[in-house]
């Protein structure tokens, strides 16, 4: 089936498969591979995206519910130059190791600071507990994301 939806800013056609999710079409139907799978089941947030501005477990999403609405990926951040102050902070507070859970950390992070350009501990603790990271524990995650709110 075709669907129809923009992708970072940009309209896009997409044949998929009923049962397809969304992080399966940007990775496999649109060649967007920043959006990483990692539990396949909502648990680690590697796969968030934002859907219409929200952030979501795009491998909880299926693609023909997309039809229409706006997707942005982590690509999408660096394109539009939103992602920088966000890696830059990453990168200051050592926030980063192996960087799987990063793309998910980075979207969370963006949605967050769009709503609340100045959070607290507790505001930053909540907006990304949806993803996780076995590499670097959070306090330098959670530094990080405060880092990007100056």
């Amino acid at each position: 089936m075709e669907i129809s939806l923009t992708i970072n800013g940009r309209e896009r056609t997409v044949d998929v498969r009923p049962d397809a999710t969304l992080v399966e079409t940007l990775r496999d139907g649109v060649g967007l591979t920043g959006t990483k799978v990692g539990c396949g089941h909502g648990e680690c947030g590697a796969c968030t995206v934002l859907l219409d501005g929200e952030p979501v477990n795009s491998c909880l999403v299926f693609a023909a519910q997309c039809e229409g609405r706006k997707v942005v990926t982590i690509e999408g951040l660096a394109e539009s130059g939103e992602l920088d102050r966000i890696r830059e902070a990453f990168v200051e507070a050592g926030a980063v190791q192996c960087g799987y859970c990063t793309p998910g950390m980075a979207v969370s992070t963006y949605a967050l600071l769009s709503s609340n350009p100045h959070p607290t501990r507790d505001e930053i603790v909540e907006a990304i507990s949806g993803n996780l990271c076995r590499c670097t524990g959070y306090t330098k995650i959670i530094e990080a994301v405060s880092k990007a709110a100056e």
